[in-house]
């Protein structure tokens, strides 16, 4: 029984990535703004999500307890150059892609580094969720930001819950899970309460 259930949350898991960010990516091209999105908590997330793949490469666990990653990061591109696009700053992707590039290969270089970068990495993925809730407060307004891309980056915690205690239980990844758990339930909450403020008023 466990197995299958392992296998279940691996599928849905993946299967949920890899559309998770095409609502969020389809608001803005349509709306062509990213009004309500913020490019901080964009490049936080991708920087947490980075560090988390490149954790797990190192420790070599196995593939199917990461492999939504490549799949996430590759669409949180695309929504930041879509983000620069529109707001006008197409010139800092080079500046975030060396940055990027480079703190990828200068991770490995010490086994301490990588540690005490995964560690970080949740705060790192938690100020993300934090900057994207900030902005919300301030504006009062959901603007482009996709509460279903949102709700599956809920889902897809829970089910890595389930799937890191399966397989490697791991503590420093599961506080992680945990963590962006509640922060993508609260941001999820934030943004329909003033998609539904916005309805009334």
């Amino acid at each position: 029984m466990a197995p299958a259930l392992l296998d279940l949350a691996h599928w849905s898991t993946w299967a949920v990535c890899a559309v998770m960010k095409l609502p969020q990516l389809a608001a803005v091209r349509a709306a062509r703004s990213a009004r309500g999105v913020s490019v901080g908590s964009l490049l936080l997330e991708l920087a947490g999500f980075l560090v988390f793949l490149r954790y797990q490469i190192y420790y070599g666990y196995p593939l199917p307890t990461y492999l939504e990653y490549p799949i996430i990061i590759a669409q949180d591109v695309i929504l930041l150059l879509f983000i620069l696009r529109f707001n006008g700053h197409m010139k800092r992707a080079l500046f975030y892609a060396v940055t990027f590039g480079g703190g990828w290969y200068m991770l490995t270089l010490r086994k301490w580094i990588i540690d005490l970068a995964m560690n970080f990495c949740t705060l790192i993925s938690a100020a993300s969720k934090l900057a994207q809730l900030r902005c919300l407060w301030q504006t009062k307004d959901s603007g482009q930001v996709s509460a279903l891309t949102w709700s599956m980056s809920a889902y897809t915690c829970a089910t890595r819950i389930f799937t890191t205690v399966m397989t490697t239980n791991d503590l420093a990844v599961l506080i992680r899970f945990i963590t962006m758990l509640i922060l993508n339930i609260w941001v999820t909450a934030t943004v329909l309460h003033y998609r539904k403020s916005k309805k009334t008023d």
